[in-house]
């Protein structure tokens, strides 16, 4: 099994930090691709940001300029430095990550169950 499990969200106000952090475990030989999604209520699930083995990243630009993300591949850890929140920010965020392992699929497709951050106006 592979398991990612979020951690860091929580109740902020406008214009404040929050930093989620997602841990990727089980049999894993190679993260591809990780990343954050996001969906707000009534809305469909959209990409935040994502990193690749190579560090490479891509972002929505609505968080340009506000977000960073970043890995440890060590500890197949991803975090999501999210500065400058606005209300519209508020969301279920999820971790997606694309791995390889000793598993049947070898190649997977994981999602985590999401964090909730709500930013106040």
């Amino acid at each position: 099994q592979v398991q990612l499990v979020e951690s860091g969200g929580g109740l902020v106000q406008a214009g404040g930090s929050l930093r989620l952090s997602c841990a990727a475990s089980g049999n894993i030989l190679r993260i591809n691709v990780i990343g954050w999604y996001r969906q707000a209520p009534g809305k469909q699930r959209e990409l935040v940001a994502v990193i690749t083995s190579g560090g490479s990243t891509n972002y929505a630009d609505s968080v340009k300029g506000r977000f960073t993300i970043s890995r440890e591949n060590a500890e197949n850890t991803v975090y999501l430095q999210m500065n400058s929140l606005k209300p519209e920010d508020t969301a279920v965020y999820y971790c997606n990550a694309n791995v390889d392992t000793v598993l049947i699929p070898r190649r997977r497709d994981v999602w985590g169950k999401g964090t909730l951050v709500t930013v106040s106006s």
